[in-house]
């Protein structure tokens, strides 16, 4: 009976942690994925009735070999990093005042806000304040879990990781399953809506309060009944609670860092500079799918793998991660090269190696913070979690500001 109810709990805090790392993420995954429709395309600001008369597009680069929208789909990516990238600069050095109920309740409210802005935006500026919503959202919500991760075991980041694989799939398939179907992007968006409730749901309903044995334990289905959130939040999570590190001993944890901060830079450059430079330029004529409907395949597919790889944590673990920083560089060059010379005959091959991107990234992430979860002391955990958010991050902002000139650059090609 006892294993039972461990194991049942055990079950419990699973769907917790896999719903919170589904929900936190959803929001940025959808605005990738609608990335090229909110740059395409635009509704008249008389367009408001009952019945949505479709979207007007934007005049393309009619002289490009590569069908390109008058911006980079980079645009989006920036909007949708940037403000992710000051939230993790300065998390490691003051976010740990804050408690963590009103930066979660706050991170739901943007993302709702970002599905409400985009969905009835007359305008790409417009919409792209509502990417940054989603920014905020993604970015506050992924400091704050990864270092709520270090009052618990270290299994969760396992399942965190396992949810944010699964909002990229989800949000990827969901996004163009819907347009798929013929429901529009506005409609489409506005149907998502639930999302950020689920994870208020999750947080304040679902998950359960730590004990002070939790980190660095890896039993916890062996510890007791806790109470949900909501209402009881357990000294370890109000602000002020975990150690006060000094700068000495934060630079010193910094720098050990650097063995994975590094290569998952590395990573996510390369890998979001595949997929918010190169996407749209890896266009083929040949074939039934419309442009839009590509990039949309595009990034369902890398979506899958990196899901795949971020729930694999069981089966296969990685130390060294330099080996995927590596892989994930060759496929930059690799696809770079076909964009130029335009050799791949099949968008199926293309198919498989967005597939494989997907693979490698995932990989290096979940593998990434659970090594740093191994190696990390207990009062220097929450510190080293914060931080390593910072390299992802970095990676795919460097990937867009230099995704932008590469757009320009190739579309005004002749």
């Amino acid at each position: 009976m006892g294993a039972q109810r461990r194991e049942f709990k055990d079950s419990f805090r699973k769907r917790s942690w896999r719903l919170l790392g589904l929900c936190n993420n959803f929001s940025y995954v959808v605005m990738l994925s609608a990335a090229h429709d909110i740059l395409s395309q635009e509704r008249a600001p008389g367009n408001q009735s009952h019945v949505d008369p479709g979207p007007t597009p934007i005049p393309h680069n009619i002289s490009s070999r590569f069908d390109c929208n008058s911006v980079s789909t980079a645009a989006v990516l920036l909007a949708d990093i940037l403000p992710t990238l000051v939230i993790k600069l300065l998390a490691p050095f003051g976010f740990h005042l804050l408690p963590y109920s009103p930066r979660v309740l706050f991170s739901g409210v943007c993302a709702a806000g970002s599905f409400i802005l985009v969905a009835f935006s007359h305008s790409v500026a417009i919409s792209l304040c509502g990417v940054v919503l989603a920014s905020i959202s993604s970015g506050l919500g992924e400091v704050t879990f990864l270092s709520l991760t270090a009052f618990y075991s270290r299994a969760v980041i396992s399942w965190w990781s396992s949810g944010t694989g699964g909002a990229g799939l989800l949000g990827a398939l969901s996004y163009l399953g819907l347009t798929q179907a013929g429901l529009s992007p506005q409609h489409t968006l506005l149907s998502m809506l639930g999302v950020p409730a689920l994870l208020l749901a999750s947080y304040f309903l679902l998950l359960t309060a730590p004990k002070p044995q939790d980190p660095g334990g890896e039993g916890e289905a062996e510890t007791s009944a806790r109470q949900p959130l909501i209402g009881s939040e357990a000294p370890e999570l109000k602000p002020g609670s975990s150690p006060n590190l000094s700068l000495q001993e934060r630079w010193t944890v910094f720098k050990g860092l650097l063995w994975y901060i590094i290569p998952l830079v590395l990573v996510y450059f390369a890998e979001y500079f595949i997929n918010q430079g190169l996407f749209e330029l890896l266009y083929f004529r040949n074939t039934s799918l419309s442009h839009a409907q590509q990039y949309r395949w595009y990034q369902m597919l890398y979506q899958a793998g990196v899901f795949a790889s971020r729930s694999s944590l069981r089966c296969c673990r990685i130390r060294f991660t330099w080996a995927l920083a590596l892989l994930q560089c060759l496929n930059l060059a690799f696809l770079l090269a076909d964009v130029w010379f335009s050799f791949l005959p099949s968008i199926y091959l293309v198919f498989l190696i967005i597939l494989y991107e997907g693979l490698l990234g995932g990989a290096a992430y979940v593998n990434t913070f659970h090594n740093i979860a191994l190696e990390t002391s207990d009062e220097h955990r929450e510190f080293a979690m914060a931080t390593t958010c910072i390299s992802d991050t970095l990676g795919i902002s460097l990937s867009g500001l230099l995704a932008l000139p590469l757009h320009d650059f190739l579309c005004h090609l002749s």
